[in-house]
């Protein structure tokens, strides 16, 4: 498990049943490419987010497969349309097997 990891998450602060809105996430990682040694010689191995997963209530929103060429501290922003109040649940998946995980409430006005 990679280590200083944080999640960050914006959301509009008022939303509307219907509005479409956008989402801003970013993840602080490292990322390690696994190609690199350590001072003993020793291989660092690999470490990227690969997989990138946003559900609203369950029903998936944005289903990423990422490549190695991903930068570190990857950013993503895209679009929802909010049917109502709701959770938006957000994963990040390691190749060391971690699952970065956050989640943020939207409540309709």
């Amino acid at each position: 498990m990679a280590t200083g990891v944080k999640t960050r998450i914006k959301l509009p602060r008022e939303v509307r049943a219907g509005d479409t809105i956008t989402i801003k996430t970013l993840i602080t990682h490292r990322m390690e490419s696994g190609q690199r040694i350590d001072p003993v010689g020793v291989p660092i191995p690999r470490s990227i987010i690969h997989r990138f997963l946003c559900t609203f209530d369950g029903e998936t929103v944005v289903d990423l497969e990422i490549g190695p060429g991903i930068s570190t501290n990857p950013f993503f922003e895209f679009e929802a349309t909010i049917p109502g109040s709701g959770v938006f649940t957000f994963a990040w998946f390691d190749d060391d097997g971690a699952i970065y995980t956050d989640s943020k409430a939207v409540v309709v006005a």
